[in-house]
């Protein structure tokens, strides 16, 4: 289970965070709601076809996950943490942006009885990926 701790806005100065997702989902609701918790303006548009999204975002398919957020030039795919997020505005990385693929329990959004290991990647233009963070 995460618990939810509200992460200090100090030299945190983001735009508004887009996020795409299927009307359906409950977990990418749950991303959203952690998303802003922790400090960040979120637009929600909902997509019956992500595939389209993630193409035009350039979210490597080796990446993807249920949900594509832009912000500040930056994609986030998938589950990624709030703090991670704010990590990746905060410095000067020539990424395209992070995922965190797949759906891992325990990642924001993905509760459950067992949470598992995972990582956000960060990922380049041309598909290349490093870890970002380990959880």
């Amino acid at each position: 289970m995460i618990v939810a701790l509200a992460l200090p806005m100090s030299a945190f100065a983001a735009g508004n965070m887009k996020v795409y997702k299927s009307p359906n989902c409950g977990c990418c609701d749950s991303w959203v709601d952690h998303m802003r918790f922790n400090g960040f303006e979120v637009e929600v548009e909902h997509h019956r076809d992500l595939h389209q999204v993630k193409e035009a975002q350039g979210v490597p398919r080796d990446l993807a996950s249920c949900h594509t957020a832009v912000i500040d030039g930056y994609v986030i795919e998938g589950h990624v943490p709030a703090a991670d997020v704010k990590r990746l505005l905060e410095g000067e990385m020539v990424v395209a942006g992070v995922a965190v693929p797949g759906m891992p329990m325990g990642s924001p959004g993905m509760d459950g009885a067992t949470a598992q290991p995972y990582a956000t990647l960060s990922f380049t233009d041309d598909g290349g990926f490093t870890v970002f963070a380990r959880h």
